[in-house]
């Protein structure tokens, strides 16, 4: 390479080019869309403002999420650890450490600036709305900028980066939320955002050179000391009762925190939104639902981690030879990966639902939320409504749940191309759900899918069983489950789809929906096929 600038920039490239291409398809398919209600000069209805914003504001928002892990090098770090997250690799690179942390947090800020220029060129605003110029791109520079100086840094206690970063992060965030309260012009956000770019450098800099030196300050000993002047002696960890919980414990340690860190660190930007909308009804209720549709969201970052069998070694898709010879059966490393991911989402849906209520509160919007819970009762009846609210919550814990797991197979693989092409995969279909959003919303193109509905269905269920019975087959021929394994799975499996096809049953008692297509969705819902592919997956890493 002829420059430090040139080997970072060709590193973010060639690591993550997939993505780039998608996004820049995505943008290309957005300006297309764009132009052409331009050229065709009709009148922008208030449906299509709603349908276009659809389409923009997923993919756009994932974007922001993907840039923030990617400029910050989170995705191949432990945010609860206590080293650092720069890449030690780079560490060996001929450059300043000035510009071995300089030339990240410039190509990200460049980026920020890029996807909200993006984001205001071909957003389809509403008639009078002022939108500003630069500082939600300089607001977005300066989340990323202090993300890579607090991930950077080295911690001296476990989990200490994850308080830290929410802290100055929910610090920004407040800050910027009193300015626009008190309606201020663009040249203050300004004045207010710009100083964070600079002072985030000079964090970021000392945290790669402390890193650098290999200096990691450790209060573990001083918290030891102080325990063992107490009364009750301090005689070290219990040691595990069995190999199976102590592989329990090491996945939730690797994998288990990160999915609760992420969606604390987002909870504040997206519940400050109430104290901006809480005279909109309509806005405070598309807030919630994104706080609601946060954690599953975020599941599908973290999904790719937690695939992944060993993402510290050279070889990040292969096995470590201290995880291929555990002590374990294929089937209890398959069953330590799944409790860390129940642990997981249990705990980030209880930082959900234990922050919604006090923004509801602290930002006076409650009794609207109230209020509309009770027209909603009185609608549909007192039983169906607190069932429904039970189904649509453990509806989506499951969802995460799922998110966490369903690429669970494709990474124990450890076949580089296979991973690598499902990551392109979901970003393009990630792209793709706007404009199939946009389509769908034509109302012949609604008719017709109702009416091709049930066939979609079956289809769609016969795929699912289909791929079952070939992972049972190889499941029992292979013998990684035992037998009394199989049939309890299948039993609990079939439990959970009568359940949920009564539940559907009694919630949706209408003649325009056959019962028929109730059972095949509650067939779809309940995952068996892909969680039982995992096995089989790490088997084949295990012994490659």
């Amino acid at each position: 390479m002829k420059s430090p600038a040139a080997a970072i920039a060709w590193e973010f490239r060639q690591r993550h080019r997939w993505g780039l291409t998608g996004l820049a398809i995505y943008l290309g398919f957005l300006a297309a869309v764009k132009l052409t209600l331009v050229v065709s000069a009709r009148p922008v209805t208030l449906d299509t403002q709603v349908i276009f914003a659809a389409v923009m504001v997923m993919p756009l928002t994932t974007t922001f999420m993907y840039f923030l892990a990617v400029f910050s090098y989170g995705l191949a770090g432990d945010l609860a650890a206590r080293q650092s997250m720069f890449p030690a690799r780079l560490f060996t690179l001929p450059v300043t450490t000035g510009a071995l942390a300089g030339w990240p947090m410039l190509y990200g800020a460049a980026a920020m600036a890029l996807l909200w220029a993006a984001t205001r060129l071909l957003a389809i605003w509403p008639p009078g709305f002022v939108v500003p110029m630069i500082w939600p791109g300089l607001l977005a520079a300066s989340v990323l900028a202090w993300t890579q100086a607090l991930t950077w840094m080295a911690y001296p206690m476990p989990g200490m980066r994850v308080l830290v970063t929410i802290l100055c992060l929910t610090g920004l965030d407040l800050v910027v939320f009193a300015a626009l309260e008190f309606k201020a012009t663009e040249g203050t956000m300004l004045i207010l955002l710009a100083p964070n770019l600079p002072l985030a450098y000079l964090v970021a800099r000392f945290a790669v050179t402390r890193a650098r030196r290999g200096d990691v300050p450790d209060w573990r000993g001083l918290f030891a000391r102080l325990a063992q002047r107490g009364t009750v002696p301090v005689s070290g960890r219990r040691p595990f009762s069995s190999p199976a919980r102590a592989q329990a414990w090491l996945e939730w340690r690797r994998h288990g925190r990160s999915l609760p860190a992420m969606v604390a660190i987002l909870l504040p930007f997206e519940l400050g939104l109430l104290f901006l909308v809480y005279e909109t009804p309509a806005l405070v209720f598309y807030t919630l639902v994104a706080v609601l549709v946060t954690p599953p969201f975020m599941a599908g970052f973290v999904a790719a981690t937690v695939s992944r069998p060993n993402p510290n070694a050279r070889d990040a898709h292969g096995l470590s030879p201290f995880m291929a010879t555990r002590p374990l059966s294929t089937a209890a490393l398959i069953a330590a990966s799944l409790n860390a991911t129940i642990w997981s989402t249990m705990a980030a849906w209880a930082l959900v639902l234990a922050a919604v209520p006090l923004a509801l509160l602290l930002s006076d919007t409650s009794p609207l939320v109230i209020e509309r819970v009770r027209q909603f009762r009185d609608t549909v009846g007192a039983p169906r409504a607190v069932v429904g609210a039970v189904l649509v919550g453990a509806g989506l814990i499951v969802w995460t749940w799922k998110r966490l797991i369903q690429g669970l197979y494709i990474g124990l693989t450890g076949r580089e191309g296979l991973i690598k092409g499902s990551v392109f995969l979901t970003l393009s279909l990630l792209c793709a759900a706007g404009p199939v959003i946009y389509w769908i919303g034509n109302r012949a193109v609604l008719l017709a899918l109702w009416d091709w509905l049930v066939w979609i269905l079956v289809v769609l269920v016969g795929l699912k069983m289909s791929a079952v019975a070939w992972v049972a087959t190889r499941l029992y021929d292979d013998r990684l489950l035992t037998d009394r394994t199989l049939v309890w799975s299948a039993a609990c499996w079939c439990l959970g789809v009568f359940a949920l096809y009564g539940l559907l049953v009694w919630l949706i008692d209408s003649a325009f929906v056959p019962r028929y297509a109730l059972a095949l969705i509650a067939i779809l819902a309940i995952p068996l096929a892909r969680v039982s592919a995992a096995p089989l997956a790490l088997a084949w890493n295990r012994h490659r």
